[in-house]
């Protein structure tokens, strides 16, 4: 069995509230959510994050996670969806299995954004861009 909290999920080895499953993903409700109906998405197939991921395996999750938002939304009457998905420890990840995570949200739910916005000028664009480009 592996040691991955995730796999465990899929396997039934831990307990887990599923919301919808296909034969290549998995969406459960999250223990630590950040509104009601947060729910992860997650592929079948052991994967640590984006950059260990193929393409098609990350899309399977992503239309998944799109197939969920409309789920949350026709059944709480969220007015609004937060997607989002971490990678590696410096991305925020916790949980070294790829998954998206879908919040539905509600204008009073006193979620907020995790940085502040500043615009960027003119020459940090270019800097950036520069290194991306090069």
């Amino acid at each position: 069995m592996s040691e991955c909290l995730f796999c465990k999920i899929i396997e039934g080895a831990i307990p887990s509230r599923k919301v919808f499953e296909n034969q290549d993903c998995f969406a459960f409700l999250d223990i630590f959510p950040a509104a009601k109906g947060h729910t992860l998405v997650i592929p079948k197939k052991h994967v640590i994050d984006i950059h260990d991921s193929d393409a098609q395996t990350y899309s399977l999750v992503a239309a998944v996670a799109k197939e969920v938002a409309d789920l949350l939304q026709t059944k709480l009457g969220s007015q609004g969806t937060t997607i989002f998905q971490m990678n590696r420890e410096a991305g925020w990840q916790t949980v070294f299995h790829l998954h998206m995570h879908v919040i539905p949200r509600w204008s009073d739910d006193g979620l907020h954004k995790p940085w502040d916005i500043a615009a960027a000028t003119d020459s940090q664009l270019s800097a950036v861009h520069d290194e991306i480009v090069r």
